[in-house]
Order: structure tokens, then C-alpha cells, then sequence
């Protein structure tokens, strides 16, 4: 089994920066494209941000410039740098990860549960 864990969100005000982490764990091989997607209240899921395993990056318009996407592959940890944030940003922040298993060598995709941010005005 593969777990992803979110932290770092919460309450920020407009303008302000967030950074959050995403912790695999469990029957992991290899992992290779790692994202990070949101879903606002009322809203369908997007996609923010992707790494893959050799560090090349791809962002929404609508966070690039404020938002960096990073991974420490050797402890397998994702991490999204947040800054000038805005109400629009508000949502539940989920990553995602391309994942190798060791026991079995299955690929597949595997989801964390997600962490809120919220920013106020």
C-alpha cells in the first residue's frame, strides 16, 4: 500500500505565502511525475502544478509566477512554495504521484487525501 500525506495548509491572508508538503510512504519503488491539484468550494478539481523525477516543471496560468512546485527525491517529498496568495486560491490542495511498487512493480497513480488553505481577504 501507498500513502500520500498533505500538510502545511491552513488560514493566511491575502498576499501572504504557504508552503505545502506531500509525504509518501509505504510500498514504493520509484516515483515518477508528482502534482498538485486543487478543488475550491462548488468547484470541479483542477491541476496546478507537476514535477517529474528529473525536475522539469509545468504550472496553471493561473499560479504561475507565485507558485514553485520542488521534490526531494530522495526522501520522495513533494512541496508546493505559495506566495502572493489570493481569496481565488482558497481550496483543498491534493498532490498526486506516478508510482513504481516495490513488491510488485505495478505503476499507478495514487492520490493523498488533501490539506485546506484558505486565504482571507
Amino acid at each position: 500500500q501507498v500513502r500520500l500525506v498533505e500538510s502545511g495548509g491552513g488560514l493566511v491572508q491575502a498576499g501572504g505565502s504557504l508552503r505545502l508538503v506531500c509525504a509518501p510512504s509505504g510500498d514504493i519503488f520509484s516515483i515518477y511525475t508528482m502534482r498538485w491539484h486543487r478543488q475550491a468550494p462548488g468547484k470541479q478539481r483542477e491541476w496546478v502544478a507537476d514535477i517529474t523525477n528529473v525536475g522539469s516543471t509545468n504550472y496553471a496560468d493561473s499560479v504561475k509566477g507565485r507558485f514553485t512546485i520542488s521534490r526531494d527525491n530522495a526522501k520522495n517529498t513533494l512541496y508546493l512554495q505559495m506566495n502572493s496568495l489570493n481569496v481565488e486560491d482558497t481550496a483543498v490542495y491534493y498532490c498526486s504521484a506516478d508510482v513504481i511498487r516495490r513488491t510488485s512493480y505495478a505503476r499507478g497513480e495514487v492520490w493523498g487525501q488533501g490539506t485546506q488553505v484558505t486565504v482571507s481577504s
